[in-house]
């Protein structure tokens, strides 16, 4: 039952995670690179200092728990979640909500549960690596799928259909920058097994596990927002973006950013709902070290679900409707197949 709730706490804060999109779509006048700034600050540093700030020990800081160790080696593996973060939000201004996103959090979820298990020295060959490795084949598969699922849409629908509903439809680069923002996010997780000593002194001052990593968390999308930040400011300053908003009127201007803050807090929530849910999963290890393929695989479904509402699959025919269907299934058959095994 404790895994069971774990694992819906983990699915609230995927959909969130997966409508974080739409409050983006509601921002008028600004660039690409303005609006992921702004939704990055309040995503990467603003929420996260939040949520952070509830998980100190009494007595205590955020700095001293930080001294406990892997602050900073954290901070660096967010740095280059960072880069994947970047290359997230591109995949879904080429591909879309629905397929960008299957594409990156599905490779994702791939790597980010491979990555940690190979640095442990897990054994694939037996016991619980193996339903590991059975799990991640599983979710691969999943992803392949819906990737020709993709590509028999680019296939069936004309340049007008396409535009119609990806403004920046662009099916090779789209695949292959959700490619590597996949594979780079996966050091979020490596970032979290960085930060492992904070957490345990978070835990030893007392602090309930639900919270206990959220500082973690929060020098994991510190070091990202490092990386968005940099970038976004050079590519605001090379196309002269602060004019855009200079050219919005005070209510305009004030939309924007508070669309940018749902659309951060949204996303943060997220990783706070896998925080919280993972406190629940601590007696089905396999679970526990299958999350991150849950949360991602979870995340794609949701997606998907939002591709269909804003009319993104719309034009195409029942094959691939059908192949897609079947991706989507063979990725909640990875999480069935996980949790069935555990005793």
């Amino acid at each position: 039952m404790n895994s069971l709730f774990g694992l819906l706490i983990m699915a609230l804060g995927s959909f969130s995670q997966s409508s974080s999109y739409l409050p983006i779509r509601k921002v008028k006048g600004w660039s690409w690179e303005s609006f992921w700034l702004v939704q990055g600050i309040f995503a990467w540093i603003v929420f996260p200092l939040l949520g952070s700030i509830i998980a100190i020990p009494s007595g205590s800081s955020l700095m001293e728990l930080w001294a406990a160790g892997g602050a900073l080696k954290a901070m660096g593996f967010g740095a280059l979640w960072g880069i994947g973060g970047l290359t997230f939000g591109l995949s879904m201004r080429f591909l879309g909500v629905a397929l960008g996103q299957s594409i990156a959090l599905g490779t994702c979820a791939a790597f980010g549960t491979l990555l940690p298990a190979m640095m442990g020295h897990t054994n694939f060959l037996q016991g619980e690596g193996l339903l590991l490795l059975i799990g991640i084949s599983i979710t691969v598969a999943g992803i392949a799928i819906i990737g020709y699922a993709g590509s028999l849409r680019s296939a069936n629908m004309t340049e007008e259909e396409k535009r119609a509903a990806i403004k920046d439809f662009a099916l090779s680069k789209g695949l292959l920058v959700a490619f590597l923002a996949g594979a780079m996010s996966a050091c979020f997780t490596l970032g979290l097994e960085a930060g492992t000593p904070i957490k345990e002194a978070a835990l030893a001052g007392g602090v309930n596990g639900l919270y206990a990593g959220l500082p973690v968390i929060f020098l994991v999308t510190l070091g990202g927002a490092v990386t968005n930040v940099a970038y976004c400011s050079w590519q605001n300053i090379k196309n002269k973006a602060p004019k855009e908003r200079e050219a919005l009127s005070k209510q305009d201007l004030l939309r924007n950013v508070l669309f940018c803050a749902l659309a951060g807090g949204l996303w943060y929530s997220q990783f706070f709902g896998l925080e919280m849910g993972k406190s629940f999963l601590t007696d089905s290890p396999v679970l526990l070290a299958f999350s991150w393929s849950i949360l991602m695989s979870l995340n794609v479904l949701f997606s998907n679900v939002w591709g269909g509402i804003l009319k993104e699959w719309k034009g195409v025919n029942r094959k691939t409707i059908a192949v897609l269907v079947s991706g989507l299934t063979i990725l909640i058959l990875s999480v069935i197949v996980v949790g069935m095994a555990q005793p």
